[in-house]
């Protein structure tokens, strides 16, 4: 027969990594975040494209929302995503009406 014994064994990681797990999950939301202004980047674009036939204008927009997310991926900052975003509107407001 087996013998339970009445103590439960715990493990411990070493030492505290709190804030590797706080840069990981602030690395995730930027890369959410990034990919979220993308995403409407590109339907906007294809909105241009496709309800407004102009699609020379998004093809650049969706060029340009991909290079500027990859940029600010890599740099960890947000502002030329909020400068593609700003284009995709404009285009998307310019080139839809009428």
């Amino acid at each position: 027969m087996a013998s339970h014994h009445s103590e439960v064994e715990y493990t411990t990681a070493d030492g505290n990594d709190y804030k590797e797990h706080e840069s990981t999950y602030l690395g995730f939301l930027h890369f959410t975040f990034v990919g979220a202004i993308l995403v409407i980047n590109i339907v906007l674009a294809l909105g241009v494209g496709s309800v407004g036939g102009h699609w020379f204008i998004a093809v650049v927009t969706l060029v340009l929302a991909h290079i500027f997310a990859a940029f600010d991926l890599i740099t960890g900052g947000k502002t030329m995503s909020y400068v593609a975003l700003a284009g995709s509107l404009l285009s998307f407001a310019l080139f839809i009406s009428g």
